[in-house]
């Protein structure tokens, strides 16, 4: 089978097309024909550093949209033929960026059907890390006020959406440009850092949504409220902020994404209710993956960035 594999470490050029033996699934796995794979800044990320994915050669993808080719022993969620979205694996190497892909079976949902596979795939891991930055993590509850970066970013524009359906008051950080976009997904207040300094405009946060780091997580703590929370997505580096924080009344932690079908359950029905949409920024073909990462590398995207791999 074709997929995108990389011998080197570096920027997007190492990125190429390889054959590989197509994977069979095992025990409680499942073989899935992939139809689109998302691109996500942990891509860029692992591609350029190995990150968490040990040393080359590599594979990378986390998020998929594709239909069951077959089923390991012990598997009753799904049959051949369904059709399911997810992000196997996650924090482990899952390989996407392919024409097929092994997961476990329940690190993947049933695809709603108002999505495309494109749609779908574009959600998993940027959803999921809204959701459980907002639910598992700050439990958003109503009428709380929600800080969210880069609310116009991939994470972001879904992080605004699901505090919304929370019953949140939403505050986001976008450029002028896309303050029109950001406030069609629920957001109460947009602020445009290139000329406000959000740290005076926002004011008794209780949850802030980093998705940036660097200086915005100590910037963001002066936002909150007493017991406010900023739950940093950027950087392990960003643990240091916990003690900061603390001596101040506040809470800060970093959190990393995990593999979760309870979520994607969660999300697929907000996407079911259209109380959930995904903004496709970019679709490229398997083939272009490179070209994928040089474009969400500008870091000027608002939304997602999707390969195609079948039909």
């Amino acid at each position: 089978m074709r997929a995108i594999g990389q011998n080197s470490f570096g920027g997007p050029d190492v990125l190429k097309i390889v054959e590989v033996p197509r994977p069979a699934p095992g025990p409680a796995e499942v073989l899935v024909r992939v139809c689109a794979a998302g691109v996500n800044p942990t891509d860029w990320w692992h591609r350029a550093t190995g990150g968490l994915a040990g040393d080359v050669p590599i594979r990378l993808g986390w998020d998929v949209s594709g239909v069951v080719e077959a089923t390991g022993p012990g598997v009753t969620l799904f049959g051949p033929g369904d059709e399911v979205f997810g992000m196997p694996r996650q924090p482990a190497p899952a390989g996407t960026y392919a024409e097929y892909v092994v997961s476990p079976a329940r690190h993947l949902a049933a695809k709603p059907p108002v999505l495309s596979h494109v749609q779908a795939a574009a959600l998993p891991l940027a959803a999921l890390t809204a959701w459980q930055a907002l639910v598992d993590t700050a439990d958003v509850r109503p009428g709380q006020r929600v800080l969210i970066h880069a609310a116009a970013g991939g994470v972001g524009h879904l992080a605004v959406q699901i505090a919304n359906a929370r019953g949140a008051h939403v505050i986001g950080t976008a450029r002028t440009a896309n303050h029109d976009f950001v406030r069609g997904l629920g957001a109460d207040e947009v602020i445009d850092y290139t000329h406000t300094d959000f740290t005076t405009a926002a004011r008794d946060v209780d949850v802030v949504i980093d998705t940036i780091g660097g200086d915005y997580g100590p910037r963001s703590l002066k936002t909150l409220r007493p017991g406010g929370i900023v739950v940093s997505l950027a950087s392990p580096a960003e643990a240091h902020l916990a003690d900061r924080a603390r001596a101040l009344g506040l809470r800060s932690t970093f959190m990393i994404t995990e593999a979760d079908q309870a979520g994607l359950k969660e999300i697929a029905s907000l996407a079911a209710s259209h109380r959930l949409r995904v903004r496709i920024d970019t679709v490229l073909p398997l083939e272009q993956a490179a070209k994928a990462h040089e474009i969400g590398e500008m870091g000027r995207t608002a939304g997602k960035i999707v390969l195609t791999v079948s039909g």
